[in-house]
């Protein structure tokens, strides 16, 4: 149940993010809301899923999914290029998030 939380709380960590950037500097109510909204469950399930897993690799796959996520959705909605050696460094972000969980 840890692994799954935790994995929501890193999509959450992109979520918050991506709402940060678009609040402008908390002056836009939505999306300083979801910000706000956002942090709070990301924060509460990493905080839930470090009781059973080291925080460590918690904290590092947590950070993986949120940064990988957040690129993605800046790169499919413009906000972000693209280029080959992002998408390979991204993916050898998943890859280490996928060893992480392997080598627990």
């Amino acid at each position: 149940m840890s692994w799954l939380v935790l994995a929501v709380s890193g999509v959450l960590e992109a979520v918050w993010a991506t709402a940060l950037g678009k609040s402008e500097g908390f002056s836009r109510l939505t999306p300083s809301l979801i910000f706000v909204v956002a942090l709070a469950a990301s924060m509460g399930g990493l905080a839930y899923a470090m009781r059973d897993l080291p925080v460590g690799t918690a904290y590092a796959v947590w950070v993986g999914i949120g940064a990988v996520l957040t690129v993605l959705y800046a790169m499919l909605t413009g906000g972000e290029s693209v280029s080959v050696l992002k998408i390979v460094f991204l993916v050898s972000i998943v890859g280490s998030v996928i060893g992480l969980k392997a080598a627990h």
